[in-house]
């Protein structure tokens, strides 16, 4: 069964989750905000079947998330690396593990915890700031028809 295509959708997060929704394409996301580059550390790393694997890569190449570049050493292969479009879904990175490491974990369990790589220490948790400062709740913020930045 095809999927629905979101392309045209009002709704940002409509034409997004259209774009990046499926998980695979998110963990190859996480992944290469981590440093992965090469298409067999992605493979060994996610443990995703290698037509499943390329299929996303060619993808999100195509939708300027990631670009190929040679190999930094030299050899054959391409690379794959983030542009400065995928670079900024980081932040849509940190808050899915803040949620997830907030309610999908038991208490003591363990998990992995996103830190700030200068000092080490825990990011501190994501919030919605209005342009005065306000942090907002879910109850202050509205959805309206508008331009796109």
């Amino acid at each position: 069964m095809k999927r629905k295509s979101l392309q045209g959708a009002a709704c940002p997060v409509a034409r997004t989750l259209d774009l990046i929704g499926d998980w695979w394409s998110l963990l190859i996301i996480r992944d290469a905000l981590e440093g992965i580059r090469r298409f067999s550390d992605f493979q060994k790393n996610l443990d995703i079947a290698k037509n499943m694997l390329s299929a996303r890569l060619k993808g999100l190449a195509e939708q300027g998330i990631l670009q190929t570049v040679p190999a930094a050493d030299g050899g054959a292969h391409k690379e794959y690396v983030l542009t400065e479009r995928g670079k900024a879904l980081q932040t849509v990175i940190v808050a899915l593990s803040q949620w997830g490491g907030e309610f999908m974990y038991a208490p003591g369990e363990p998990g992995s915890v996103m830190v700030d790589a200068q000092n080490r220490q825990p990011l501190r948790k994501l919030e919605l700031v209005a342009e005065d400062g306000r942090v907002l709740t879910p109850q202050d913020v509205s959805t309206r028809l508008g331009v796109a930045h």
